[in-house]
């Protein structure tokens, strides 16, 4: 694997590293996590949460060797992204890009073979599609990845690198020809979907899970098994984390027990894929554990009603003024929204509202925003609860 090395450490050789970018990249594929930068940079942070807002289990049946897969496609990733993140496609070629030279214009969101990345673990190693973003700086060339992964070959993590403009050139005419460049400009966002579980299908569980189970080639079957599954658990926590966004950043208890089960699921699907790659019998049991995971999805996160921020923000308030939800609307009975001009309210209740909700959303509000203009009004205090919740990513 390539080592590259800091612009500190060698200032005259080699890619500088730059900030590296901040998204929930443990949450997101190789493919959603550069859109994921994008969409973030356009329309604000956890913009990309909205790739989670709907779970469903819909496996293509022909995937690579003839498995049905749950891996989306390039083209799908980019109609995700712009259905649900406020980006728009305006050029797409498929062939070795040219090094961008046009600071005016949007990133090239480029999607290729790792194998030839030398940021990435798989360098060298293993052949997968990768995406990485594209652009001109005043020094040459800037790579971002925000890709997060722990690989056989070492860790991933998310970078930016700046390339001078001569080994950028090298960088790219080492790429495949099947390489595909997007350039993606910001559009209109649409409002935040509602988060939406689609059940899955008793028929297609079972012929997903048997299709693994009963491959011939256990070596081809388990590696790509362990793809799905990590894909899986990623899709799900990704929903998780969306649904928990529109709470306050609150999750319960049983969907932090189910992920920690989908973990569990993509560590034993590991075990197994290891064990026959040196010609040892597979551990027992992964399957039908796999099966029973996708099962239990309707469980945790289907028809489960999530409350608006809002309202919670509104019944803690409710609840420390002892007066109904509803006097709290605006416009109820001349209500303007300004919560001073209720007589349940003063200072001594501010301060238990502001309490009660660090409570409530587990979180600590900055000491720079307890001010009085920020706590009379309820979407003020939502703006509050956003802010805090929004802990920064390992972007380790």
């Amino acid at each position: 694997m390539t080592t590259l090395t800091p612009q500190d450490a060698a200032p005259t050789a080699g890619p500088r590293a730059q900030e590296a970018p901040r998204v929930r990249a443990e949450l997101l594929d190789c493919l959603q996590a550069n859109l994921a930068v994008l969409a973030d940079r356009h329309h604000g942070r956890d913009t990309h949460l909205r790739l989670g807002a709907t779970l469903r289990f819909a496996p293509a049946p022909h995937g690579p060797g003839g498995l049905p897969t749950v891996e989306p496609t390039v083209e799908e990733q980019l109609t995700a992204a712009t259905e649900r993140l406020g980006l728009a496609v305006t050029d797409l070629a498929t062939g070795r890009p040219a090094a961008p030279s046009d600071t005016s214009a949007q990133p090239l969101y480029v999607v290729t073979d790792a194998f030839h990345l030398p940021w990435v673990p798989y360098h060298e190693h293993k052949h997968v599609e990768h995406s990485f973003l594209l652009e001109p700086d005043a020094d040459g060339v800037t790579v971002t990845d925000a890709y997060h992964n722990d690989t056989p070959w070492g860790r991933a993590r998310p970078l930016c690198l700046t390339y001078r403009r001569h080994e950028a050139d090298a960088l790219l005419a080492a790429l495949p020809e099947t390489t595909v460049a997007v350039r993606l400009s910001p559009s209109t966002p649409g409002p935040a979907p509602a988060p939406a579980h689609i059940p899955a299908d008793e028929a297609v569980i079972d012929a997903y899970v048997r299709a693994y189970a009963d491959h011939e080639d256990r070596v081809l079957a388990l590696e790509r098994f362990t793809l799905e599954t990590w894909l899986l658990a990623r899709a799900r926590k990704l929903h998780a984390a969306y649904v928990a966004g529109l709470a306050g950043g609150t999750q319960d208890e049983a969907v932090r027990a189910h992920l920690a089960r989908w973990d569990g699921v993509v560590e034993h699907a590991y075990l197994a894929y290891r064990r026959a790659a040196r010609g040892r019998a597979e551990p027992a049991g992964l399957f039908e554990r796999a099966g029973e995971a996708i099962r239990a999805d309707a469980a945790v996160f289907g028809a489960r009603p999530v409350r608006a921020l809002e309202d919670e923000v509104r019944s803690v308030v409710a609840q420390v003024l002892h007066v109904g939800e509803d006097i709290l609307a605006v416009g109820t009975e001349g209500f303007d929204g300004d919560l001073s001009r209720l007589a349940e309210f003063g200072s001594l209740r501010m301060v238990e509202i502001v309490e009660r909700l660090e409570q409530r959303f587990a979180v600590e509000f900055a000491p720079e925003d307890l001010v009085p203009e920020n706590l009379h009004r309820v979407e003020d205090l939502c703006a509050l609860v956003r802010r805090s919740s929004a802990a920064p990513p390992d972007s380790a």
